[in-house]
């Protein structure tokens, strides 16, 4: 009866000390090894941003079409800026020549000269005066159209080296970054679905 009393005390007693051996464990930690953490320069380098590069870039644009698009290294960007601007500055001109043309014949009409070149040899008009003015007009409409057309890809050109500078400069790296987590609760027998934002300073 003593044995069986004394066997249940020393089982009490191993246990007891069992228990206070073990160490307290979070659930929720992670063992990390120091020897392993090891630090890379490349994380921690980082481009140095210039504010005032997306002004630069404007502004080489605003001056001479394409500058901006060249100080970005976008090269490639250079002859389609040229050849944007080019065709829209060409259809003004062209635009412009025949306004001129339609508009001296109608000026000469009207002095009372019937050598124009909308006339044929014997003076008869090959085009009516009521034809001439409405030539003008339309001439004069596509020569508008074609200058808006023009002083918008100029500007586009000036938009786009500005907006390309600040892409540029946009943060990517390691130190920062946006993820999605799900951690299971026990305390309340749950589960919590959301977004961490890191960043590393």
């Amino acid at each position: 009866m003593q044995s069986k009393y004394v066997f249940s005390i020393l089982l009490c007693l191993f246990s007891v000390l069992f228990l206070f051996s073990q160490k307290d464990k979070d659930s929720t930690s992670i063992a990390i090894d120091k020897d392993l953490m090891v630090i890379e320069e490349q994380a921690l380098e980082r481009k140095e941003i210039d504010p005032l590069r997306p002004s630069k870039a404007a502004f080489y644009s605003a001056i001479f079409p394409g500058a901006g698009q060249a100080y970005n290294k976008k090269y490639w960007k250079i002859p389609i800026v040229w050849g944007a601007i080019g065709t829209g500055v060409y259809f003004y001109i062209r635009n412009d020549k025949q306004f001129d043309r339609y508009r001296d014949a109608y000026k000469r009409r009207l002095a009372g000269f019937t050598d124009d070149e909308f006339s044929d040899e014997n003076g008869t008009p090959l085009i009516s005066d009521d034809g001439l003015i409405r030539a003008q007009q339309t001439f004069r409409r596509n020569k508008e159209v074609s200058l808006l057309i023009t002083l918008g890809l100029y500007a586009l050109n000036i938009i786009d080296a500005n907006v390309d500078a600040h892409l540029l400069q946009f943060n990517v790296d390691e130190n920062l970054s946006l993820s999605p987590h799900y951690q299971y609760n026990q305390m309340e027998n749950s589960s919590d679905l959301g977004l961490t934002l890191n960043f590393k300073f």
